[in-house]
């Protein structure tokens, strides 16, 4: 007994480490559901069995492999992340200026210069006909004094304050008024008013408008590269930010419109109507949402000329021509089987001739011979 237990721990030895722990055990499966999630790289490479050093990885896609059926895990697409859209000072937004009817201006003009006529009389410097005619009495005058210009400065600064501020509102157009750099309303009245003379004014045009551009590039779904010639109806909804908002809202609507064809494929001519309706509505669509922060409201935009490009023009031309012409000889030759048929079909049918094999062969051919070269002639 004792010679038996002192032989069963030399027979079993404990490991001394974690290499050859490592080394006796079964390392586990690598593959589960054709991904992996790590490698024990220190099972490939033994340089140092004291202290492996296993490095962890990222799951992997494990292709399919020949002529064992497995079919290969496709990763799921990643959605594109949204396009910012372009943004406007919140607080930049239309609101009606303070104007003052016409009559008003007129009133103010009226008494400012009336008041130069009196200060004249005043200071003795109005001509004898002047007084004769406006039935004024007979006055000295105290002369041009201190007195007599301050009533002068002040009667000219009311009359230009009145008349210059006199302005005309047309059916149609508005008016941004701005003081100092800072936004003071819009004024979208029509006939005279009165509008406060020290304000800057920007006409802006409100009406509905169409914009026929110039040829623009595009490309349609195969990538062949276009020329296009788009109309554009649009108007200004509001006049803040379409002026304050941008440089210059006509030049941003035309570089929108630019930008929404590169996007969307546009279909060559000839194309099907649904495709051309498809395309406009694309075309809207992106063009509305980028012009709308800048207070520009886009009703249409729709391709009214498509044409290739020059570089690519003679050979798109080439093949379209050689598939007209393709489905011309098809049209024809399905014609001309389906008129031979009929012919072999009413002859046998009704007992006319009996036909074998080789006979019934040689007829075909002389009628599909007979047909194509009368149709031939008839295309002449």
């Amino acid at each position: 007994m004792s010679t038996t237990t002192s032989h069963t721990p030399s027979s079993t030895p404990e490991p001394e480490g974690p290499a050859e722990t490592t080394t006796t055990s079964r390392p586990a499966r690598l593959i589960q559901n054709e991904t992996t999630t790590e490698i024990p790289v220190h099972l490939l490479f033994r340089d140092d069995p004291d202290h492996p050093a296993p490095a962890s990885l990222g799951p992997a896609v494990v292709g399919r492999r020949q002529g064992t059926g497995e079919q290969p895990r496709f990763r799921r697409p990643v959605p594109a992340k949204p396009r910012p859209v372009a943004q406007v000072d919140p607080d930049l937004v239309e609101r009606p200026a303070r104007v003052l009817p016409g009559s008003a201006g007129v009133l103010a003009g009226t008494c400012g210069m009336a008041g130069c006529v009196a200060t004249s009389w005043w200071a003795g410097v109005l001509s004898p006909l002047a007084v004769e005619a406006l039935r004024l009495p007979e006055f000295v005058g105290a002369g041009l004094g201190p007195a007599q210009w301050a009533a002068y400065a002040g009667a000219g600064a009311l009359s230009l304050f009145g008349f210059g501020g006199l302005a005309r509102g047309r059916t149609g157009r508005a008016w941004v008024l701005g003081l100092f750099g800072r936004y003071r309303g819009t004024v979208r009245r029509t006939g005279l008013m009165w509008v406060n003379p020290l304000l800057l004014r920007r006409r802006v045009d409100v009406r509905l408008r169409h914009w026929r551009s110039e040829p623009m590039p595009a490309a349609d779904g195969n990538g062949v590269a276009l020329r296009v010639v788009v109309l554009v109806v649009w108007r200004v909804r509001d006049t803040a930010r379409a002026t304050l908002g941008v440089e210059d809202h006509e030049t941003y609507l035309r570089e929108c419109v630019e930008a929404a064809l590169a996007r969307v494929p546009v279909e060559p001519p000839g194309s099907a109507r649904a495709s051309v309706d498809s395309a406009t509505d694309a075309l809207t669509r992106l063009v509305a949402a980028d012009a709308g922060p800048v207070g520009l409201e886009v009703f249409s935009v729709q391709p009214v000329r498509v044409e290739y490009a020059p570089e690519v023009a003679p050979a798109m031309h080439r093949r379209r021509i050689a598939a007209l012409d393709a489905q011309h000889r098809s049209s024809v030759l399905t014609s001309v089987v389906d008129s031979v048929e009929d012919t072999v079909s009413r002859l046998t049918m009704r007992g006319l001739v009996e036909l074998d094999d080789y006979e019934r062969k040689a007829l075909v051919k002389d009628l599909t011979v007979a047909f194509c070269a009368g149709r031939g002639e008839t295309g002449q």
